[in-house]
């Protein structure tokens, strides 16, 4: 017979069972309507898979797991999903969560099943699958998701595999009547537990006052290697460790969970649903519930299905409620009292107790902490509950960390016993609250520091390929220039026939090269047509972007741009190809204008790099979108620049009285065709397609500044002859 262990502190307050146990199981019935919380596990709160108005039937799946720790969620019974909406839940501070309002069609009508009659047929990660997308989590209390329990650590073999059935806390008699009435699927569902894990020892811990449950378990087990081993009733047996010390006397290090010692616990009831997850095809979608307290008529254990408001369910037993005086979900110890009875059942609902004021009075009023020590005498962790609630009380946090706060399984022993009436356990909580709320805005803070971190980094980076790059091409230009100057005409002319060749390679035309055979008008009208129907398509588009907020106005915004430059492109060409008219008189550019088209482009320039010089201060998310505007307006002040330069040439040789300056006129001409040479040589060096259509742009530029330099040299020419 395997001996029992046995652990630190412990009380024994009184049991009230025996008020729950003396009807069978009942079934609650079905409820007008049936509101169904995603969130009712540990984890991600499962994704809605239906909308109002959709029909499901009984076992459908109506939300998906989210993230590794997550669980589905099934629909109960067959109906029309009502509405998806915030509802209140059972919470402690009575808040509200997405809920999915289900109304049933009273047929009960089952989705399809998928049953496995041997489950040694599947694999296990076959197995796990199921267990997964039934939505079975741990029907103890804590709702864990199963399948991830299944799964220990790769570096964790799982030695003993053990069955919670102590069910310690008074008042609950869920399991106890469970392992009653079905022992033999309890047992069914921990062979196929075992049969993922491979432990090397089964065993079902109980408590030795269910003398019916240890009866009817015994008899289930007769022909496996499951043991059920009877331990002393002593609250808080039913806690994980305390257990597991009991029938392994193994200790869980602080900071560790079974699994790291070759240990897994699971509730009987979540064994139950295993089996009907896997033997039957069934989702997890009702669960037994005691209802007990001196103000319901009929308490017992109800078989519930998952989203039964909590109000239906209490009057299937005969509430009272002019004499409840507290409405407690869970136990006496670790349960929280409900706000109203307008809140669903869940799957970790295990207990309802609607008690009166003579069975649960008002506590004592707190009284100042006498330092009896009581409190560290009945704590099971093995704490020192009197010095965690000092450090809680006066907020010293690192301080309580620093004595196990975290250990704390908040089971209420502690407040129990103590004479002056102290809520210990709600100083623990508000504290792990607390430190729960720093640590998250720790890492808040951290991660947005490593982001900006991050960004500088890439900014810097970036800035200085920038400006090695610059570097790059201002040596490159200045040699080419200085090449260029040192260079006879000859060798001038070799190099020129070089890139013109390049060029040629990448189906480019240079000055020199012969003009193309103008194309036909009639294909040119046509490709203006369709440029201006693809503008007015974008223009629609950024239109009815704009209107509705979208995040495609920006791209939009380029692609309209982008073909009004092919519309005035296509313009253009079809315009050049039309016959030539008389030449008008060519207009003399007007120096006042251009001045003051100079003035205007050097001021927007200012304003563009002062924005800049804030931003770099004050808004880094501005800074290369105003880098390249500024890099746009000093390519703009460069050629109002060059076109008042040119201007000023013919002009001014005009108005001269002596014979125009033609060295001036040839030095401009040199400079132009020197720059002209530059360009197209980057021209022929270009790879990427952006890069090369910029750089046409250019060496059309410079080439018409070329044309207007030689002309006004001829003018001259003519002048000085003529004179």
């Amino acid at each position: 017979m395997r001996p029992v262990y046995a652990f630190h502190g412990g009380i024994h307050p009184p049991e009230n069972k025996q008020q729950s146990t003396s009807q069978p199981i009942r079934f609650a019935g079905l409820p007008q309507r049936l509101i169904i919380p995603l969130q009712q596990h540990a984890g991600a709160p499962a994704q809605p898979l239906v909308s109002p108005g959709q029909h499901v039937l009984k076992g459908e799946l109506i939300g998906e797991p989210q993230g590794k720790i997550s669980a589905a969620i099934h629909a109960p019974t067959s109906g029309t999903i009502d509405s998806i909406a915030l509802l209140p839940v059972a919470h402690p501070s009575g808040m509200s969560d997405w809920c999915i309002t289900l109304i049933p069609d009273g047929k009960d009508t089952w989705a399809p099943r998928h049953p496995v009659a041997d489950f040694r047929q599947l694999e296990r990660e076959e197995l796990l699958e199921r267990v997964r997308y039934a939505g079975i989590v741990g029907l103890g209390g804590g709702g864990f998701p199963t399948e991830i329990k299944l799964h220990p650590p790769l570096h964790d073999n799982v030695e003993t595999l053990i069955l919670n059935g102590a069910e310690c806390e008074p008042y609950i008699t869920a399991d106890d009547m469970l392992m009653r009435e079905r022992a033999e699927e309890i047992v069914r569902g921990m062979e196929i537990m075992a049969f993922i894990l491979r432990p090397q020892t089964c065993l079902i811990g109980i408590e030795d006052n269910k003398p019916e449950a240890i009866t009817a378990l015994r008899k289930a087990v007769e022909g496996t290697r499951i043991e059920v081993v009877v331990v002393p009733t002593k609250y808080p047996s039913g806690g994980e460790k305390q257990l597991v010390k009991l029938l392994t006397d193994i200790e869980i290090p602080h900071g560790h969970i079974p699994a790291d010692v070759g240990v897994m616990c699971q509730n009987v009831g979540t064994a139950l649903a295993v089996y009907r997850a896997i033997r039957h095809g069934e989702p997890l979608i009702s669960r037994i519930t005691t209802l007990t307290g001196d103000a319901l008529a009929e308490p017992g254990n109800f078989e519930t299905l998952i989203g039964t408001p909590v109000r239906y369910l209490l009057e299937q037993a005969g509430v009272d409620y002019g004499a409840t005086r507290r409405l407690i979900k869970g136990g006496p110890m670790m349960g929280f009292t409900l706000e109203t009875p307008d809140v669903p059942v869940v799957k970790t609902t295990n207990c309802l107790i609607a008690a009166t004021a003579e069975e649960f009075p008002d506590p004592a009023p707190e009284q100042p902490c006498i330092r009896c020590g009581q409190c560290a005498e009945a704590c099971p962790m093995d704490l020192l509950p009197q010095q965690l609630f000092w450090f809680a009380r006066a907020q010293e946090f690192d301080k309580a960390e620093h004595f196990n706060l975290f250990d704390c399984i908040e089971c209420g022993a502690c407040a129990y016993v103590c004479p002056s009436s102290i809520p210990l356990v709600q100083y623990y909580r508000y504290a792990k609250g607390e430190m729960r709320e720093q640590l998250a805005d720790t890492l808040k803070s951290d991660r947005a520091r490593q982001r900006f971190e991050a960004r500088q980094a890439r900014l810097e980076r970036e800035q200085a390929e920038k400006e090695a790059k610059r570097k790059a091409r201002a040596e490159a230009a200045a040699k080419a220039q200085a090449e260029k100057a040192s260079t006879p005409v000859d060798e001038r002319a070799a190099k020129a026939a070089a890139v013109q060749a390049a060029l040629a390679r990448k189906g480019m035309t240079t000055p020199e090269a012969p003009a193309p055979a103008l194309p036909d008008r009639a294909e040119l009208q046509a490709q203006l047509d369709k440029a201006q129907e693809k503008l007015a398509k974008m223009q629609q588009a950024l239109d009815d972007a704009r209107n509705s907020n979208s995040d495609q106005v920006e791209k939009l915004e380029r692609a309209v741009a982008k073909n009004q430059e092919r519309v005035l492109q296509a313009e253009q060409a079809l315009q050049a190809a039309k016959p030539a008219a008389t030449p008008a008189p060519e207009r003399q550019p007007d120096l006042t204008e251009l001045q003051a088209q100079l003035d205007k482009a050097r001021e927007k320039l200012a304003k563009m790099q002062q924005a800049l010089d804030d931003a770099r201060s004050n808004n880094p998310a501005q800074v290369e979108k105003l880098e390249r505007a500024v890099a746009k307006n000093q390519e703009r002040v460069a050629n109002a620049e060059a076109a008042l330069n040119i201007a000023q040439a013919p002009a001014a040789s005009a108005t001269a009285a002596e014979v125009p300056d033609l060295p001036t006129l040839r030095d401009q001409l040199d400079k132009a065709r020197n720059k002209l040479a530059i360009m197209e040589q980057a021209l022929a060096d270009a790879d990427a397609p952006e890069q090369v259509e910029k750089l046409q742009r250019a060496v059309a530029k410079n080439r018409e500044r070329v044309a207007l330099a030689e002309q006004a040299l001829e003018q001259a020419k003519s002048t000085a002859t003529s004179e």
